[in-house]
């Protein structure tokens, strides 16, 4: 296949097609980057308790600089996306070169706040000792991940626009088997021929599978039509289109990192229960994560359908997208919550023999199982705002959810209340559904504005 060969109209067609087409590429290749940090952490308990925890606090802190590339990658998708249904080529092309340059630009800004902002961050929300000192070399090795994946989100941004959601999920599956190969490799080394580097193998082991991901997905990205022909001189910054790029980018790249401090103070308040419980929280996320991969592909496939609709000025047909994707979403959490209802012991013992690590984690995936459902409509309110061109909501939202509320319920609820780690979980579900209230509301008044109403049918 050329490697131009994927470049689909999302204005014609059924809208359950392009969902199938596009969605489930998208979940598997989220499933194999879940998996992939399932294998770092089922590795970092092979060396302690300690590991994981500071596996969790590292990988927190590193994806506060990653919601840089979320940010970029959902703009361009966007922007790229709306000129495409507006059958204006030229657009998309400049748009894409620009958003690359501005990807090159904020990486090497990025890598130099990394190195002060990540250890400060760890250093808040985790007491001296062993996992602090793990979760800080974790970090500090992962800066050099950093092109990686901020260029890599970038440039899928761009194929996720014009239909090709396969790029990446191609890539991202043989990133998984290469850190299951290169985690043992860079962690234990080769006896009596290369000496291991212990943890932190796991974080050198990111570093290459992801600059592998990244190199392929430009490979993929430069051989698409709108790209022959391209000249250096196109990648002379061009202000307006880098203005344009930014004023999509910075609210959804805010509300991702106001997402990821969410998870700092929610680390904060475990610290006091012990390492075991920081380390319960990192795990049972990524059981978590792996519930929502179908739903994650579903919501971000609306993205680029809503955005090419949009573009094209068929609002009919923008709901229709928005009404499909929330039906299926509601088919796969019935599914989903009795899986953590019932499987969530199972599924952290997969991980740890630790009994303390176990109980603790099983108590935040019952209290999870109950939120999921409001979780896949917030992704959703958040893909159809980014669509039509009004990502700032998606900043007040996530500040009042993931700032506000959850800094506000746990508090309640642990401080005032004096529950045990129960008030933590019972804090962040609070958050989440009155952060789904305000979504929904938020989201009609949008839709009203934008494309005459969200209920119309």
């Amino acid at each position: 296949m050329a490697r131009g060969a994927i470049d689909r109209d999302l204005t014609t067609g059924a809208i359950s097609g392009h969902f199938r087409s596009l969605a489930l590429p998208a979940a598997i290749g989220m499933l194999f980057s879940t998996l992939y940090n399932v294998v770092d952490v089922y590795f970092a308990g092979q060396i302690s308790t300690q590991a994981q925890a500071g596996l969790a606090v590292g990988f927190q802190a590193f994806f506060i600089n990653m919601a840089v590339g979320f940010g970029l990658g959902a703009a361009m998708s966007a922007l790229v996306g709306k000129a495409k249904g507006g059958k204006d080529e030229a657009r998309a092309r400049r748009l894409a070169v620009q958003g690359i340059g501005l990807g090159v630009v904020l990486t090497a800004a990025l890598m130099v706040v990394a190195v002060w902002l990540g250890p400060a961050l760890i250093s808040v929300v985790s007491k001296p000792g062993a996992y602090r000192d793990a979760g800080t070399n974790y970090f500090v090795w992962l800066i050099f991940a950093l092109p990686g994946f901020l260029l890599a989100y970038a440039g899928n941004g761009v194929l996720q626009a014009r239909g090709d959601t396969k790029s990446l999920q191609r890539a991202l599956v043989v990133a998984f088997f290469a850190n299951v190969v290169l985690n043992p490799l860079f962690i234990y080394g080769l006896p009596g021929v290369v000496p291991g580097m212990g943890f932190n193998g796991i974080a050198a082991s990111t570093v290459v599978s992801q600059t592998g991901v990244m190199l392929y997905i430009m490979y993929r990205l430069f051989g698409r039509g709108i790209m022959k022909g391209l000249s250096g001189t196109e990648f002379i910054p061009d202000p307006a289109l880098y203005r344009a790029i930014l004023r999509q980018m910075l609210p959804t790249s805010l509300s991702i990192a106001v997402m990821f401090m969410t998870g700092f103070v929610i680390q904060f308040y475990l610290k006091g229960f012990g390492g075991s419980a920081v380390a319960a929280y990192g795990i049972a996320l990524r059981v978590e994560q792996i519930m929502l991969l179908p739903v994650l592909g579903m919501t971000g496939a609306l993205l680029p359908i809503a955005a090419q609709n949009f573009g094209a000025g068929d609002h009919a047909r923008v709901r229709e997208a928005v009404f499909f994707c929330w039906k299926l979403g509601f088919a796969m959490m019935a599914v989903a919550c009795p899986v953590l209802w019932f499987g969530g012991e199972w599924a952290m013992g997969a991980f740890t023999s630790d009994p303390e690590v176990v109980r603790v984690g099983v108590s935040y995936l019952h209290v999870d199982g109950f939120v999921l459902p409001f979780y896949m409509m917030l992704f959703s309110i958040n893909s159809l705002l980014q669509a039509l061109q009004k990502p700032i909501w998606t900043l007040w939202i996530g500040i009042y959810r993931q700032g506000i509320a959850v800094a506000l319920f746990v508090w309640v609820f642990v401080q005032i209340l004096e529950f045990d780690i129960w008030g933590v979980w019972f804090g962040v579900a609070l958050a989440v559904i009155s952060g789904w209230a305000l979504a929904m509301w938020v989201a009609q008044r949008v839709a009203r504005d934008v494309i005459g109403g969200l209920w119309l049918r």
